[in-house]
């Protein structure tokens, strides 16, 4: 691995056109429960050449009708029943992106509180207020709360507040999971864009020379690395990965969802360009609450991520079939 980072070239890497693919995978429990479902699915494209690298959130909730599971089920079904949580997973970002993925790194959220508490917590900055009165308590999901009928016993209140921030472990895990508050900062495509916040506040702080500077602390991280992370990485290609991560420049990353609307609202069409929308619940789809391409096919997300990857200005307006 210390050959592979100082001496080769991260262009060695898999790559499509000049840009390697990742998808980085959250997994709701902890590394050792393959039954887990995966809360977060980042699809990043890392550009060899200009270095306009993209980083797409994947919404938890896309129905994926040839296995009949939302795709933060992909990964648990795999491993059940396919053999590979980590290969279904790939194949469906890449049936919604249109793009090969060349590599999948998977971090539990435990190791996720772990590493932030070992780099000595990170700093974001949190665009808007928000209070959720329904965050889960780990433990409680089927405590009868003694008869109460709102289980309000399995809850407590997370708030944050606008502005720069410092958090360990534990907060930012809630900052990334929050799902019940109130207003925009309740929608899955504010808490998408959390997460993205937060994995690169990871990559910022790691990068810092407070964290270069201290051997015993890079060790422990990087002996965190194999107890937390699984990925289908090669091990001659995981010091590239380390070069290319450490050596991709923040501003120079675009981030971007793939945004719904709710056909129960129709003035949402207007509001927004989105490529997702929220069919009826129904037996077709497990009863279940899912999204899916409103056109019916991925070909509008495939040309827009497609722009996303050749263009620096590429408005989801001009692609998105809501609007178009």
């Amino acid at each position: 691995m210390t050959r592979s980072f100082v001496f080769e070239n991260v262009n060695s890497l898999k790559n499509s056109n000049g840009r390697t693919n990742f998808l980085v995978l959250g997994l709701g429990g902890a590394r050792n429960e393959p039954s887990s479902l995966t809360d977060s699915q980042q699809f990043f494209s890392y550009d060899h050449g200009a270095g306009r690298h993209v980083l797409l959130s994947i919404p938890r909730d896309i129905w994926l009708p040839g296995i009949g599971v939302k795709i933060n089920n992909a990964f648990s079904y795999g491993n059940s029943i396919e053999g590979s949580g980590i290969d279904l997973t790939k194949g469906a970002v890449t049936e919604i992106t249109g793009q090969q993925v060349h590599y999948t790194v998977m971090i539990a959220f435990d190791g996720f509180v772990r590493l932030i508490d070992l780099l000595g917590g990170i700093d974001l900055y949190v665009d808007r207020s928000f209070v959720d009165t329904q965050y889960p308590i780990k433990g409680r999901e089927t405590n009868t709360c003694g008869g109460d009928t709102e289980f309000n016993c399995r809850w407590e209140t997370v708030s944050f507040k606008k502005g720069l921030n410092h958090f360990d472990g534990q907060t930012a895990l809630k900052f990334v999971r929050s799902r019940h508050a109130r207003g925009d900062e309740g929608t899955d495509l504010a808490r998408a864009a959390r997460q993205q916040k937060v994995l690169l506040a990871i990559k910022n702080k790691i990068l810092s020379p407070s964290f270069f500077l201290n051997p015993k602390k890079v060790e422990k991280v990087f002996g965190l690395v194999g107890e937390v992370f699984e990925s289908d990485i090669p091990q001659k290609d995981l010091g590239l990965v380390a070069r290319a991560f450490l050596e991709t420049r923040g501003e120079k990353i675009h981030t971007e969802n793939l945004t719904a609307i709710d056909p129960t609202n129709p003035d949402e069409n207007l509001k927004k360009p989105a490529f997702l929308t929220h069919p009826p619940i129904a037996p077709l789809y497990k009863n279940q609450w899912v999204l899916v391409p409103i056109s019916g096919t991925w070909e509008p997300t495939h040309k827009w991520v497609q722009c996303l990857l050749e263009k620096a200005e590429c408005p989801a307006e001009e692609y998105a079939p809501n609007v178009n």
